[in-house]
């Protein structure tokens, strides 16, 4: 089947142009309007039109909504989501909404009367509340997933997994997992993966939290981590590990050299010391992903691969 990539190669232009081209044809140059609808007759291309209806819109404006500014992962997520935006000719809005409190849905849903749809991330917000958005706007959900709407997920459940039996595989037989903030939809699979992973190489796993992902809960884990007699610990969230590292290089204790703390590739690159476990998300590959469902109105659920590298 062919695609706007295909229709844009075939007649010389970039997609933004043939989009435009196709859903406000009044916009282009009658000569640009020929050739592309030409290409497109050729390639037997048919214009998805609830796609059309949501490009066009009464706005022009797409919504991203997160439930907090302090967690650094969805910065990449909302960059990818901008960039796709621009090539479908809507402009992106960011705005902070957990979905946890009735009165948070119903200012999200005076929000979404007012944009043409939205990328929800709302890990904690209750099945019945993302619904509620839903049924008044497309969604699509970002690193969650719930029956009947599209959604974009990292696998970072299934990276845990692998971060721990690569840990147990390196001679560690005890190591500890900092859970996820209170009710968070990634955090059980990322539990249950590091539980399955640690007794499958018959080593002993403690589960502590829940915890925000924010650096203060790190520095807070430290207590807990050291009761375990852990030598790796495996967090939720980068934010928790930089808190975590500061708390025990705080005691005395040496990071990596005593206690083994995986985070993302970035950290693990600026301490370049041996044997960091980097859980690797391409935040930029999520976002794109999720607007692309969007402005295709596809229902599809997508689960992205996390890549686990070991520095040194």
């Amino acid at each position: 089947m062919a695609t706007l990539a295909d229709v844009a190669a075939l007649a010389g232009y970039n997609k933004s142009t043939v989009s435009r081209a196709l859903t406000r044809p009044e916009m282009v140059a009658p000569e640009t309007l020929t050739r592309i609808l030409t290409a497109a007759d050729q390639l037997g291309y048919v214009l998805n039109r609830t796609a059309s209806q949501l490009a066009r819109g009464r706005t022009g404006l797409a919504a991203f909504v997160v439930p907090t500014l302090e967690n650094a992962f969805f910065a990449p997520i909302i960059g990818g989501a901008q960039a796709r935006a621009a090539a479908s000719d809507l402009h992106l809005t960011v705005t902070v909404a957990p979905l946890e409190t009735a009165a948070q849905v119903a200012a999200l849903t005076r929000l979404a009367s007012q944009v043409d749809g939205l990328i929800l991330a709302a890990p904690r917000g209750d099945d019945t509340h993302v619904r509620a958005i839903g049924a008044a706007k497309p969604v699509v959900l970002v690193d969650r997933e719930i029956p009947g709407l599209p959604s974009v997920v990292a696998d970072t459940a299934t990276a845990i997994g692998t971060v721990v039996a690569g840990l147990a595989e390196r001679g560690h037989r005890r190591i500890a997992y900092l859970g996820g903030p209170a009710g968070s939809w990634q955090d059980p699979g990322r539990s249950a993966s590091a539980r399955e992973a640690a007794a499958a190489a018959g080593v002993e796993l403690s589960v502590h939290g829940p915890f925000p992902a924010t650096f203060a809960a790190g520095v807070a884990s430290a207590e807990d981590v050291l009761g375990t007699g852990a030598t790796a610990v495996v967090p939720y969230a980068t934010a928790l590990a930089l808190g975590l590292m500061l708390a025990l290089r705080g005691r005395g204790i040496h990071v990596p050299e005593d206690v083994v703390v995986s985070a993302e590739t970035t950290v693990v690159d600026a301490l370049g010391a041996p044997g960091i476990p980097a859980i690797d998300v391409d935040g930029e590959a999520l976002g794109h992903a999720a607007m692309d469902l969007l402005t295709s109105a596809a229902p599809d659920t997508l689960r992205l691969p996390v890549r686990v590298s070991w520095s040194g």
